[in-house]
């Protein structure tokens, strides 16, 4: 079977027996998660994984090759990825973001979109922001119904059963969002994969699986699929990570970034 057939065939099977959920339900589910997790204290993470990039019909890998992401949380990033021997390093600092090419130039780019520190590590936030930044990505909070993915019950925010390509939000009670499905003007990793994504707004649509504990309730996914259209476009798996080991600030000075 090909893999492009496959996602749409597992939510069929997934939505069956599904039920609606009212809008102040699903607002609950939301409050009850991060409940759970908030007296989690994380302050940094430090993430070595492994990145394969497929072509646009999601049949071939491309390419490859690792990632380390450092998080300061909640507003500095640092990403140090090499693909095929080229190695780039990216720095967030709140909305602004550089870049190191590997040719050592530096430069200053537009955030086209909001990380996914927030999304995979929601500690320290209120249910009001989470929905209120999921809004911003056009998913409805005021319907929800319930499915079962992976053996597991999770509330869909922002879909009615049946549906398959509206912006919506997938909650396990215990993981936190294990899937998320929006429209967005898509950019590469790395400028070769860059110029090989289609042009305008596709269905963006992110699995997480293969959580494992993180610390104290909150888990972490271990393994991360982005599908384009229906088709796999990117897979992450994790090697490691680190928690609260404070790493440099200097690692976060964009004025660094022109050093070796």
């Amino acid at each position: 079977m090909r893999r492009a057939l496959v996602l749409p065939l597992v939510l069929a099977a997934i939505s069956i027996g599904a039920r609606e959920v009212p809008g102040q339900d699903a607002r609950a589910v939301v409050e009850a998660f991060v409940a759970r997790v908030s007296d989690v204290q994380i302050s940094d993470l430090v993430i070595d994984q492994n990145l394969t990039l497929y072509d646009q019909d999601g049949q071939r890998r491309v390419s490859g090759g690792e990632q380390r992401m450092l998080f300061k949380l909640p507003q500095r990033q640092r990403v140090e990825q090499t693909v095929e021997g080229q190695r780039e390093i990216r720095l967030t600092v709140g909305d602004r973001v550089w870049v190191r090419r590997a040719d050592g130039k530096v430069s200053q780019v537009t955030a086209v979109e909001p990380g996914l520190t927030h999304l995979l590590v929601p500690v320290k936030r209120r249910a009001a922001d989470l929905m209120s930044e999921w809004r911003a990505r056009g998913v409805r909070d005021d319907v929800s119904h319930v499915a079962r993915l992976a053996g597991r019950q999770v509330v869909v925010i922002g879909a009615h059963p049946g549906d398959r390509d509206v912006p919506a939000v997938w909650l396990d009670p215990d993981y936190g969002v294990v899937r998320i499905v929006t429209r967005e003007r898509l950019r590469g990793v790395g400028e070769q994969r860059e110029r090989a994504l289609p042009n305008g707004a596709r269905l963006f649509d992110l699995t997480l699986s293969e959580h494992r504990p993180l610390l104290g309730r909150l888990y972490f996914p271990y393994r991360q699929e982005v599908f384009v259209d229906g088709k796999l476009l990117v897979l992450i798996t994790i090697r490691s990570i680190a928690i609260n080991t404070n790493p440099a600030d200097s690692l976060f000075d964009p004025a660094n970034l022109k050093s070796p």
